[in-house]
């Protein structure tokens, strides 16, 4: 979320990788034969060993698409199952290599990252690394005579990038051979055959993106020649949702490796970059889905009947499996599937646009705190506290961060924070409606979604690091105020999907600091930020519910320098009380404090709000209570930092309390 580098999303379950008909009804028939407490794996694990090559692809192929059933992964890890499945990876028959890969690739992305560190252990990454190595010398022999050889050896290697970018996103001991054993460039390589093989490119550029983050191992090796494959993937210019998405996967791997860059061409690849994400985020979702679609519909009209009917079981197929799918487009073995070119664009433009955002996100964050603990840490500074002596420690973690000057200039030249703000719009019915009624769409919704969510996380960290003057004035902000209002309070009740309501909440806030740091006249009524507040604080996630009480902290602190608010300000004094006393969690409950102090620090409408609620003697009565809570849960539960967040709020306690006192005596 907005001051450091983004959460890294959890991979996909990929679906089996060419798996015939007919062998999906064999395993489904065997599985039920052995019950649900068994699998085939001693009966397919036993056909490695077969002596022919048909009966070997078939066994990899259907461990492939078993090990999704995530229940039946030990029974092959007790089996050896990665042992006997990496040989398989340099088998004399491409078929086999290509469905070993796979069988291992969905073994690693269903297992997670106990699995990957297993597999790494029985030392996948040998085989996989020389099959890597075979490929891309295969890419241009003369022995690879004919087009399908050539596509079947991408295809492998395809298989093998997609495995080795599941292993290093999950297991730092790969990552360690990655860097150790030349990796980076078989995947380089893997990466320029864009021009031949946009699929196999997209799995490279995913695999960079991710072994380039948070690596400055692997980046004191990089050299003038990644850097000029990234630069020209960024110089296509084919229009085709496949290669936006290259494009944004190049420049995320571009700004990882921004400390790495030559001095003298920072400035001009920065400003690739941006110019990447921007021309990304101008794409209309809701105007290239439906788009997309009658493509769709046309094709299949003007298509032989037999070919339509392939294409609507390849649909129906789709819906089992891309409904799970959240994160990542399912990569399809190319001329093995059903041809579903426009939902994988549609589900490429999603993917490329989510990225951009994210990306955007690490140019506006700093590298520490990590983000769960800045969203657990973070306190209000809304206001000035009133009491001489109250300690700061805990009121300066929601200030603007250092942003360098040419990311702010780059990203203002194009027009991103507007862009930004843009994407946060509900998605058009339109396109929403298309992907209700085809069920091989509906797998789209939660990413269409998802963007929303990405872009409201987005313009939360740009109102962190960012001037008003820079986002347009107090016009620009109260517009957005607006906008954001509409969002949460436009439909009958506030939302409940919890990932938008916290990525919503935390822009709510971002704004709402910046608006009430300026004076800006507020847009939205006190009332609807209790509303808002009243339903975050049910929610689940810790971190929206400290931006609930973060924001009555800045309403309230708001609402004390004006005449006649002091009705009000018992509401929120009142409903800070309650979250400060009963929330199960002490981050929540010091953030309540906090924004106590925030709120009842100065002013007569404050003073009169706190005599009515009897604040001083319910301070008193939770100071022991709150420490006692600190002393037993403390150490327990929570980090050094968020401890030290806990004792600042203890001590500015005490002395809010003794600053009351002196009030009282007035």
């Amino acid at each position: 979320m907005g001051k450091s580098k983004t959460t890294k999303f959890k991979r996909p379950q990929f679906n089996a990788v060419g798996l015939p008909a007919n062998a999906v009804n064999e395993v489904d028939a065997e599985e039920e034969d052995h019950g649900d407490d068994c699998c085939p794996a001693a009966e397919l694990l036993e056909k490695l060993q077969s002596p022919s090559a048909d009966v070997r692809e078939f066994a990899c192929a259907s461990i492939s698409r078993v090990v999704q059933q995530s229940q039946t992964i030990p029974v092959f890890l007790q089996r050896d199952a990665v042992r006997r499945l990496g040989p398989m990876l340099l088998d004399n028959s491409l078929a086999v290599r290509e469905t070993s890969a796979g069988a291992l690739r969905n073994l690693s992305a269903c297992g997670g990252q106990e699995v990957c560190e297993d597999m790494v252990k029985h030392d996948v990454m040998t085989p996989l690394t020389a099959l890597l190595r075979e490929s891309c010398v295969a890419f241009e022999s003369a022995a690879v005579a004919t087009k399908d050889q050539k596509n079947a050896v991408e295809d492998v290697a395809n298989e093998a990038v997609n495995l080795l970018w599941n292993l290093c996103e999950s297991s730092s001991q790969s990552l360690s051979v990655f860097n150790k054993a030349g990796l980076l460039d078989l995947v380089v390589q893997c990466l320029e055959r864009h021009p031949h093989n946009v699929e196999l490119a997209i799995s490279a550029a995913h695999c960079l993106h991710t072994v380039t983050e948070d690596n400055p191992e692997l980046l004191c090796s990089l050299n003038a020649a990644v850097l000029g494959v990234l630069e020209s993937v960024l110089l296509t210019s084919q229009p085709d949702m496949a290669h936006t998405l290259l494009r944004t996967l190049a420049a995320g791997t571009l700004w990882n490796m921004k400390g790495s860059l030559p001095a003298a061409r920072q400035a001009q690849t920065l400003n690739a970059v941006v110019a990447t994400l921007s021309q990304c985020l101008d794409l209309d979702l809701g105007t290239l889905i439906p788009e997309l679609r009658q493509a769709e519909e046309v094709r299949h009209r003007n298509a032989p009947p037999a070919a339509h009917s392939e294409d609507q079981a390849a649909g129906e197929l789709a819906v089992a499996e891309m409904d799970e799918e959240e994160e990542a487009p399912k990569r399809n073995r190319k001329g093995k599937d059903r041809d579903q070119e426009e939902l994988k664009e549609a589900t490429a433009l999603l993917t490329a646009q989510q990225t951009s955002l994210e990306i955007i996100v690490n140019m506006c964050c700093s590298d520490d705190p990590s983000d769960d603990e800045w969203e657990e840490e973070s306190s209000s500074d809304e206001s000035d506290m009133g009491p001489d002596g109250l300690c700061d420690g805990v009121s300066n973690l929601m200030s603007p961060l250092c942003l360098s000057a040419e990311v702010h200039e780059a990203l203002i030249n194009h027009s991103i924070p507007e862009k930004v703000l843009k994407k946060t719009e509900f998605p058009r019915k339109e396109a929403m409606d298309v992907c209700q009624q085809i069920p091989s769409w509906r797998c789209l919704i939660k990413k269409i979604q998802r963007v929303q969510s990405r872009a409201l996380t987005c313009l939360h960290s740009i109102l962190s690091t960012m001037d008003a003057e820079s986002l347009g004035g107090a016009a620009a902000l109260q517009a957005a105020a607006q906008h954001l209002s509409t969002l949460v309070f436009g439909a009958a009740e506030i939302p409940k999907d919890e990932e938008f309501l916290e990525a919503v909440i935390s822009a709510m806030r971002s704004l709402l600091q910046m608006i009430a740091s300026k004076n800006i006249p507020r847009c939205m009524t006190p009332q609807q930020l209790m509303s808002l507040s009243e339903a975050a604080t049910r929610c689940d996630v810790v971190s929206v519910r400290v931006n609930a009480v973060a924001i009555l902290g800045i309403t309230g602190s708001t609402l004390a320098k004006e005449k006649g608010t002091a009705e009000t300000i018992q509401m929120i004094g009142n409903a800070l009380l309650q979250v400060a006393t009963k929330d199960a969690n002490l981050v929540v409950n010091g953030e309540a404090l906090d924004a106590l102090f925030d709120v009842f620090a100065d002013g007569d409408e404050a003073e009169t709000a706190s005599k009515n609620i009897q604040l001083l003697p319910a301070l008193k009565a939770l100071q022991p209570v709150f420490k006692a809570k600190i002393r037993k849960e403390g150490r327990g539960k929570y980090n050094p930092q968020q401890l030290c967040v806990l004792d600042n709020i203890k001590v500015n306690l005490r002395r809010f309390i003794g600053y009351l006192e002196k009030v009282v005596k007035k």
